[in-house]
């Protein structure tokens, strides 16, 4: 990565709502001001970056958060400090599980960047002229953000070493499978 070092390490939330420090390859400049949201295309993303994140390289250093027991290999992604602070009443049990690489929301959301990025170019095509940014976080914290949340809540209630499995194996060969009556 030009102009900087190639890991991003960056403060998450883990296990019991405790922060811990994530590990990831760098996929976006050093110098940029902006959202934890990013949408596909975006000029924060290093031409290496937007690789390392379609094809999920950039997680790899993470690894060493599962070694030293920070993350699991599944379980939900961890959060930036701030979305899990808006977690209310049951929704509050993904904390109790410790995050993992992957998991059945991160199935679903393997292309969010371009799940975002087709709503805000769908919504200035509607005319809307705010900010690509607010836009893009509009979206994100308004439905894809509740969704994961579900999706992780029901992970937590229907755990399942058999599933993990399968979404270890769907993740890897970037396989579609089936799970909580719909396809991921």
């Amino acid at each position: 990565m030009p102009g900087g070092p190639a890991f991003f390490v960056q403060k998450r939330v883990g296990k019991g709502g405790k922060l811990f420090k994530c590990h990831k390859f760098r996929s976006m400049t050093i110098k940029h001001s902006g959202s934890s949201v990013s949408v596909a295309g975006d000029s924060r993303i290093t031409p290496l970056g937007a690789k390392l994140r379609h094809y999920k390289l950039d997680e790899l250093p993470e690894l060493w958060d599962v070694l030293i027991g920070n993350m699991s290999f599944v379980g939900p992604r961890p959060d930036v400090p701030g979305y899990a602070d808006k977690l209310e009443g049951d929704d509050r049990d993904v904390l109790k599980l410790r995050p993992g690489i992957t998991g059945p929301a991160t199935l679903k959301y393997r292309l969010e960047d371009e799940m975002i990025a087709e709503y805000v170019f769908q919504k200035q095509k509607e005319g809307d002229t705010r900010d690509v940014q607010d836009i893009a976080v509009e979206y994100n914290d308004t439905v894809i953000y509740p969704d994961k949340v579900r999706i992780n809540c029901y992970y937590y209630r229907n755990y399942s070493f058999v599933k993990d499995i399968q979404i270890i194996f769907c993740t890897v060969l970037g396989k579609k499978m089936e799970y909580a009556g719909e396809e991921l």
